[in-house]
């Protein structure tokens, strides 16, 4: 027997005031000293106009850890939950190797004994951590839950991050400046911030959300790393990993940084993590685009609206652009967060209403993965 779940409360957390585009190098800092040449040509194709990032702007120092982020989203549920019995969060760039970022999280909460579960991964992490935490109370085994996806970007993103490579390859970027291209890429795209959901087994008003289900798939068997940190690729095309390379090397390649393969990502994300997964999803669900009230794709780049959209046509699901929900432009791109983040301000509008169906779609170019939720209001 399974019980119905119900996600009762939503909240977000985004750091210090929003960073428009004409002062966000300011705040990352450039690279050697100089503006960066592919910065308002990104800013221009991905829609953004404000994001977050916690830095202390004086210092230029991060302010505060992911860990502490995720506990900021979580408090913002409020104090009066009652007590949790699993913990399961997501995101890209933990504080630390070891140990996991759900203890890390737990320890700056100070709640009592829980289970407490981390789920790895890029955009997709916080998802893989709702659908945990979605299971533990269908299941029984849990009373209470809490998931949450969050995104310390900036740790990776400033400008002082990639001094000892600029000095190291100088000359071959002078004559080929593309080399950089997928490093500056995502420093223009990706932001901070944290989200957390409330999971129960009976509903609380005014409003709640019954996740009816949860699909999550990878498409790593046919295609190869698109998007990746803590590694460089190699001759062959696979990736050699930090703790393969020698540590003096680490500063010089920038290993630790964001890197995305942007031909590989635009070639590919569209077919492999939406129209093919969903396909699958519409004959296992018998889905029909008629029921859906709101759709909440999680979009990496305003650059994706169109393609998503004639995807959509494509396999005969059309949702008019009306019922289509994102707040990108304004809260930016947060990675695992991003979906959390989307849904609490969409939750908390009043434009919900009792009946309404919602499909969020979460999309992952790390080795092109995807995840589908639905839910209906109550």
């Amino acid at each position: 027997m399974t019980i119905d779940v119900f996600l009762t409360r939503t909240a977000a957390f985004l750091p210090f005031s929003p960073v428009s585009n004409e002062d966000i190098e300011e705040v990352l800092g450039r690279i050697g000293g100089k503006a960066s040449r592919a910065r308002r040509l990104i800013l221009r194709s991905n829609g953004i106009q404000s994001r977050h990032y916690a830095i202390d702007r004086a210092t230029g120092q991060l302010a505060m850890t992911n860990a502490q982020l995720t506990a900021s989203a979580i408090r913002g549920l409020g104090d009066d939950i009652g007590p949790v019995d699993c913990l399961a969060t997501g995101t890209s760039l933990p504080d630390q190797l070891m140990p996991n970022h759900a203890v890390m999280v737990h320890g700056e909460l100070g709640w009592p004994r829980l289970e407490v579960v981390a789920c790895a991964g890029i955009c997709l992490a916080g998802t893989a951590a709702l659908k945990h935490a979605w299971l533990s109370v269908r299941s029984g085994d849990a009373r209470r839950a809490v998931a949450t996806g969050s995104e310390l970007a900036s740790a990776v993103m400033r400008g002082s991050r990639f001094e000892a490579e600029l000095e190291h390859k100088l000359e071959a970027l002078e004559e080929r400046p593309e080399l950089a291209f997928e490093k500056d890429f995502l420093r223009w795209m990706l932001s901070d911030g944290a989200g957390a959901v409330l999971l129960e087994h009976e509903p609380r008003g005014p409003l709640s959300l019954r996740i009816d289900w949860i699909d999550l798939s990878s498409a790593a068997h046919e295609l190869p790393v698109c998007m990746y940190a803590g590694a460089d690729k190699n001759a062959d095309g696979g990736l050699d990993g930090w703790a393969r390379t020698d540590a003096a090397d680490w500063h010089r390649d920038s290993t630790f940084a964001v890197k995305q393969d942007v031909r590989l990502l635009n070639d590919n994300i569209v077919r492999a993590t939406l129209a093919e997964p969903l396909a699958a999803v519409i004959e296992k669900r018998g889905l029909k685009a008629q029921d859906i009230d709101w759709f909440l794709p999680h979009l990496s780049s305003n650059y994706f609206v169109e393609p998503v959209s004639r995807c959509l046509d494509a396999i005969g699901f059309s949702i008019p652009r009306e019922r289509w929900f994102s707040n990108l432009a304004r809260k930016g791109n947060t990675g695992s967060a991003s979906p959390y983040i989307m849904l609490d301000e969409l939750f908390r509008s009043g434009r919900i209403q009792p009946g309404h169906k919602l499909l969020m779609f979460v999309p992952e170019s790390g080795r092109f993965s995807s995840g589908f939720i639905y839910m209906e209001a109550v």
